[in-house]
This record gives C-alpha cells, structure tokens and sequence, in this order.
C-alpha cells in the first residue's frame, strides 16, 4: 500500500475513540484482559488473578505488520495477532474494578499506539470457568496484515526489524518462551525459532 493512504488508513482508526468504546461496553466490574503474545511475559499492569485460558473463535499467527513496537515505517517488524479462525490458548489477567479506567488507558498507550487492532470482548474459557475478556484481534482486511510470508521474508524481518520495543527476534524467542513455560507450546513459533536457528541467528536447542 502507497505510504500516504497507508497512513491515511491509521489515521481514521482514532486509538481514542476506539478506548472510549470499549470503556462503554465495559460492564464495570473487574476487567479481563487475553493475552496471546507479549502480555503473557510483559503484561506490565497488576492484576488481581491470571488464569490459562482458550479462545475459540481465534488463532495466533505472526502476520501483523509492527512500525512502532518492533519495527519502524521504513522497515516493520512482525508481532502476533489473533486473527480469525481455529482456536488459542493464552493467559487472562483480571484487573480490579477501581483500576480499571487507569490500568486500560496506560494498556491503550502500548498496543493501540495506530488504532490497528479490533478490540473485542471474547468468551474465554479457564479452569475457574468462562470470562469475557477484553482481546486485541486484527481484520485480515487491515493494511497492517501480511498474509503468508515467504521465509524469506521472514528471514529478512527477523535479522533487521526493530522498534521501540526491540527486535522483532527477540519478541518472537521470549513469546515462544513464554508459551513454553505456561505449558502452551505453539507450533508456529517453534517453526520460526527452528528456521532462525538454521540461518544461525539464535543459537541454542
């Protein structure tokens, strides 16, 4: 996409206005957050409980362009989106109901900088039952999803890509980290972590 209607684009999904509706469908009681990516090892919000949890609805998949977090609009980077279809299984974290307003509006700051996600209120199953729970999910129709990346592609992201954030790379070793040590491997970032170690990138098992 030409970078001035690509802007253009981001620039009509106001982060604010988007904040301001989920508040409204907010039920005011404690909130629930799903996380799929970087808020299961850097959620950075203190919440009251965090349970494991499954979506349906919903899959993980590395395919959302990132030019602010881990990547720049010259050259983005790549984080997780939960995109449309299958299944995911994450973390919750709940959030007390005097925290709320506070707590969701520094959360809006990080992940919302462009207004590029949905935010959504999804039905999420724990051990402790179901919650609905606020989720961060991206439209394939957004100028920001990449469809299926060649390797070599992803290749050339995960060598030069960086952001605010640091390197696309090291998002993707501390998510699939992070996944492991909840119990929750994910077979796409197993694959990505195996094709970075191939070209010698990261070393380790």
């Amino acid at each position: 996409m030409d970078p001035t209607l690509l802007q253009e684009s981001l620039q009509l999904r106001d982060p604010l206005a988007l904040l301001r509706q989920v508040l409204r469908q907010w039920d005011r009681g404690d909130l629930w957050v799903f996380g799929y990516g970087s808020l299961i090892w850097r959620p950075e919000f203190d919440a009251e409980e965090q349970r494991p949890a499954q979506v349906h609805g919903y899959h993980r998949a590395l395919r959302m362009r990132s030019r602010v977090n881990r990547g720049t609009p010259e050259r983005p980077g790549l984080v997780y989106a939960l995109l449309p279809g299958g299944s995911c299984r994450g973390v919750v974290y709940r959030v007390a109901q005097p925290r709320v307003e506070e707590e969701l509006t520094r959360l809006w700051a990080r992940e919302m900088p462009t207004g590029v996600y949905d935010p959504r209120w999804l039905k999420c199953h724990t051990p402790g039952g179901p919650v609905r729970a606020l989720a961060f999910t991206l439209s394939r129709r957004s100028p920001s999803y990449t469809g299926r990346l060649s390797e070599e592609e992803l290749l050339e992201v995960l060598r030069h890509a960086r952001g605010r954030f640091g390197s696309t790379l090291d998002y993707l070793v501390h998510t699939a980290t992070a996944l492991r040590r909840h119990g929750m491997p994910d077979r796409e970032s197993e694959k990505l972590l195996a094709l970075a170690r191939r070209h010698r990138l990261i070393e380790g098992g």
